[in-house]
C-alpha cells in the first residue's frame, strides 16, 4: 500500500466498524434510547461512567456540551483517566475497590440508569463499578466488547478477581466490536498495529443513544433537556434555564 493511500484505508476501516454497530445493534441502541427517555419523563439523571484508560473520554463527550442531554451525571474517576498519569491510572484501574467508591459518591441508586462504557470490559475499577451499581439497584448499560470477551484468557493478571465481564452485569449490552488488541490498522513495513477505532466507535454510539432519546421523547411529548452550543449568540441564555435545574443535581456542573 503506497502512504498516500493510508488515509483511505484506515477511513474504510473505520466506516466498515461504524456500519457494523448500527446494523447489529440499532435494536439496543434504539432501546438505549428508550429507558434514557424514560429516565427523563422521570426526571431522573443519567449517570455516565468510564471504565478506565481512554473509555473515561465518553464521560466527557457526553457531559456538558453542545447536543448533549442536560441531565448526564459525569462519574469522574479522574484516577482510572488519561488526565492521571499514565502508569499510575493503569496501576489504580487495575485495582479493586475504587469502582465501587465513586458508584457510592454519585448516588447511584434505586431504579438510576446507569450507561457503562469500557472496551474491554473486565479491569477491576468497570466490574467493581458495575458490581456496586447493581447491589444498590441501578440500571444498567454496557458498551463493550464481545471480542474482548471471548479472547482474554480467564488468568490475565488484568482481570477482575471473579473474573466475570461487564455484560454478565448488564440490563442491556451494545456490543461494539472493539478489536482483541484495540488497534488493527496495519502500516506497510511495520507488524505492530496503529490507529485504534474504539474512541471513534463508542462516540458514535454515545451519540445515537442520544438521537434515540430524543426522538422518543418527542413521540411523548417530551421537551428533551438538549444543550446549545455556548459558544452561539444566546447559548449561554438558553442553558441557563436547564442549569438552575440540573447545577444543583450535578457534582460537577
Amino acid at each position: 500500500m503506497a502512504t498516500k493511500d493510508l488515509g483511505k484505508a484506515y477511513l474504510a476501516n473505520v466506516q466498515a466498524k461504524l456500519r457494523a454497530v448500527e446494523a447489529r445493534q440499532k435494536k439496543n441502541i434504539r432501546t438505549a434510547g428508550r429507558w434514557i427517555a424514560d429516565a427523563c419523563q422521570q426526571d431522573r439523571l443519567v449517570h455516565v461512567y468510564g471504565g478506565g484508560g481512554h473509555t473515561c473520554m465518553m464521560v466527557f463527550e457526553m457531559f456538558f456540551r453542545a447536543g448533549g442531554l442536560a441531565n448526564i451525571n459525569p462519574i469522574m474517576g479522574h484516577d482510572i483517566s488519561p488526565m492521571c498519569q499514565a502508569l499510575k491510572y493503569l496501576e489504580v484501574e487495575r485495582t479493586t475497590g475504587y469502582g465501587n467508591c465513586l458508584i457510592r459518591y454519585y448516588e447511584v441508586g434505586t431504579g438510576d440508569l446507569l450507561i457503562i462504557f469500557h472496551n474491554i470490559g473486565m479491569n477491576p475499577t468497570t466490574i467493581d463499578a458495575a458490581d456496586e451499581a447493581k447491589k444498590r439497584g441501578a440500571k444498567i448499560i454496557a458498551i463493550s466488547s464481545n471480542q474482548w470477551r471471548r479472547k482474554l484468557p480467564l488468568n490475565h493478571h488484568i482481570r477482575h478477581p471473579s473474573k466475570k465481564h461487564l455484560f454478565e452485569f448488564a440490563d442491556l449490552c451494545i456490543d461494539d466490536d472493539n478489536p482483541f488488541g484495540d488497534a488493527d490498522f496495519y502500516v506497510p513495513g511495520f507488524n505492530v498495529p496503529v490507529a485504534p477505532t474504539s474512541t471513534i466507535v463508542d462516540a458514535f454510539i454515545a451519540h445515537r443513544m442520544v438521537m434515540e432519546a430524543v426522538a422518543e421523547m418527542k413521540k411523548r411529548g417530551i421537551e428533551p433537556p438538549i444543550f446549545r452550543s455556548a459558544n452561539l449568540p444566546g447559548g449561554d441564555e438558553f442553558n441557563a434555564r436547564l442549569l438552575v435545574k440540573y447545577k444543583p443535581r450535578v457534582k460537577d456542573l
